[in-house]
């Protein structure tokens, strides 16, 4: 599970209060990032969340740039390919493979939000991403609800990321 993902469990585990699963594997080579639970809402209380963080100027945010399969494959085109919304809907949200397994949770078409977690997004991705019924998540802005939410928490973490986050915001603040 890379470092993003964790953070972004985390999050969902202790902010939002969440049920999670990570890391789910499916058939082929695809995989699920997370799935999360909320117990307390009535509505739309499933989230299947993709992370696709990049802090890399030009790679920083999720657009709506063509996709293309065989770009993918391509080293030197890859990383951009994985930073377009298509990317995201065609290879981790709509892949029968992916959905097999949703369905296994009981994640069923409609009875579930489905989250792209980005450093940031073009406007025509944030618009389209609606069109397409995706959230987009801004990791920083999830960084800070984490910290500010550690930072008045006293619990101790067992959980590592959890630990670390709480230590940075505590150490931020002044917390001794």
């Amino acid at each position: 599970m890379e470092t993003t993902e964790k953070i972004v469990e985390s999050y969902c585990r202790y902010v939002k209060g969440w049920f999670t699963i990570p890391n789910l594997k499916c058939q082929g080579q695809y995989e699920i990032d997370l799935l999360a639970v909320d117990t307390r809402n009535p509505e739309i209380s499933r989230y299947h969340i993709e992370c696709g963080v990049s802090i890399s100027g030009s790679y920083s945010k999720l657009t709506t740039k063509a996709f293309s399969t065989a770009d993918l494959k391509d080293r030197v085109k890859a990383a951009g390919q994985r930073r377009t919304l298509d990317y995201f809907i065609q290879r981790k949200f709509e892949v029968p493979e992916v959905l097999d397994e949703l369905r296994n949770y009981g994640y069923e078409n409609g009875n579930y939000s489905r989250v792209i977690v980005t450093w940031g997004a073009t406007d025509e991705a944030r618009i389209k991403a609606k069109a397409c019924g995706v959230e987009i998540w801004y990791f920083p802005d999830l960084l800070t609800e984490i910290a500010k939410f550690h930072s008045n928490n006293r619990q101790y973490f067992t959980d590592d990321t959890a630990r670390t986050i709480q230590l940075y915001a505590m150490a931020t603040k002044g917390s001794s």
